[in-house]
């Protein structure tokens, strides 16, 4: 049963996972403040709008600001609860930074309290709560924090990810279960007493670094079966089959169950996570990461196939469709969409047209290469030659009619029933295989 006392709430990051989160928060009647260093993220938010794209997040954002329960400052202030929700990236050689977590927690410890609890939800390496646990240690020793004294702690500490998809946020975050570390169990009980004012899934209690190395598990999990979809794909292209056949034709062994393909992984979750593992213990992870070698390298692959495709009918216009890392979101992060697009753009300049219906504008990738943003339409219209790069609903949607004359590669198999036809003659197309195309356009 829940406490009577509903807490004040602070969320420190307002992104793709921190917004939701407040959000959902303050519809289960806590006060929320959400914290960003964004002064236009935080305008934004708190004028009841929104600056991602995620499938009913305006309407509720809306709603809890037009209640009072949500505001946005780039101020923390004191509260009962204090969730981390900042990103954590790695560098250049692919270790982790954390710099974000540990700035968060350096401001919560400015307002901190006995009786308070912080929840990083950040993705971390393991050992990152402990750390937090550690600088808050150091900024306050007027407190006693878990694991540091025999006696029973003035604060909680505590770790709980996220595991959601986006396009289905606001779903997911209620009812998925939830795994809860706690840097001891009072603290993990405490934890789990604020989930179970919003999350209908189960919330299971443990460790703070067991928590930390599930949710790096999971990604790692999905990269490596990612990888294997991947690798198949350029093996089908190297003896000319249609990988999308090939797995679905054994994805019919009960046994099985092969993922899709794509042009490479993208962003902040399973193109990053895999790396902290990694990182971690480099000696015992060959293949977590030559998994996440296969799907970064998977771009360079599309890179060349599309090229060869291209160079076979020459000054035609190219239609490029879709930027984000997956369908239906605004979300670009380590996107290989975007790679393969502004690498072809960079290529073939003003020939290339970008077809990414949540996009207003082109990334920076884009700048000085002549490539135009235009709509779907206008790209049937215009482009004998289409790659696609992202399986939007509205790339779904084109009937076969519409694309019956156009030299299509699809790196996601939307599109199984387009007829293989050289646009120039009408007459088959059947592309060689890829080595061979290859070989000739380095020669």
């Amino acid at each position: 049963m829940l406490s009577e006392h509903t807490p004040e709430v602070v969320v420190l990051g307002l992104g793709y996972i921190g917004l939701p989160t407040a959000a959902v928060i303050a519809r289960s009647g806590c006060p929320v403040l959400g914290v960003d260093v964004n002064a236009d993220v935080v305008e934004t938010v708190g004028s009841g709008r929104v600056h991602i794209e995620e499938v009913d997040l305006d309407g509720l954002v809306q709603g809890v600001v037009g209640r009072g329960l949500l505001r946005a400052s780039t101020q923390i202030e004191p509260a009962d609860v204090f969730v981390i929700a900042v990103p954590t990236p790695f560098e250049a050689d692919h270790a982790p930074n954390i710099a974000y977590v540990l700035n968060a927690a350096t401001a919560i410890a400015t307002v901190l309290k006995p009786g308070d609890t912080v929840i990083l939800e950040s993705t971390s390496p393991v050992g990152t709560t402990e750390k937090v646990r550690d600088l808050l240690a150091q900024l306050r020793p007027d407190l006693r924090v878990p694991g540091r004294t025999g006696e029973a702690a003035d604060i909680a500490i505590a770790y709980c990810p996220e595991r959601v998809l986006p396009g289905r946020i606001l779903v997911e975050l209620i009812d998925n279960d939830r795994c809860i570390g706690g840097i001891t169990p009072r603290c993990a009980r405490k934890a789990l007493t604020f989930y179970r004012r919003f999350v209908r899934g189960q919330c299971v209690t443990t460790s703070a670094r067991t928590a930390e190395m599930v949710k790096l598990t999971e990604n790692a999990y999905r990269d490596v079966n990612i990888a294997f979809a991947n690798e198949l794909s350029k093996v089908a292209d190297t003896i000319d089959l249609d990988v999308w056949e090939v797995i679905r034709l054994a994805n019919r062994h009960p046994r099985v169950s092969i993922l899709q393909p794509g042009p490479g992984v993208g962003g902040h979750c399973i193109a990053v996570d895999p790396w902290f593992i990694v990182h971690g213990d480099p000696e015992n992870t060959p293949l977590i990461r030559t998994a996440r070698e296969v799907n970064d390298g998977k771009p360079d692959h599309v890179i060349a196939r599309a090229i060869a495709m291209i160079d076979e009918a020459p000054e035609a216009p190219i239609a490029c469709l879709g930027l984000a890392f997956k369908a239906n979101i605004d979300d670009f992060r380590e996107s290989p969409a975007v790679k393969v697009a502004a690498a072809l753009a960079q290529r073939y300049a003003d020939r290339v047209r970008i077809v990414e219906p949540y996009a207003s504008a082109l990334p920076a990738e884009f700048d000085g290469t002549g490539a135009a943003l235009v709509d779907i339409d206008t790209a049937i219209e215009s482009c004998p030659i289409f790659v696609v790069l992202v399986d939007h609903d509205v790339f779904r949607s084109v009937p076969v009619d519409e694309r019956a004359d156009k030299r299509v590669y699809d790196t996601r198999g939307i599109w199984p029933d387009q007829p293989r036809r050289d646009p120039a003659t009408a007459s088959p197309l059947r592309l060689e295989p890829y080595p061979a195309r290859r070989n000739r356009l380095a020669g």
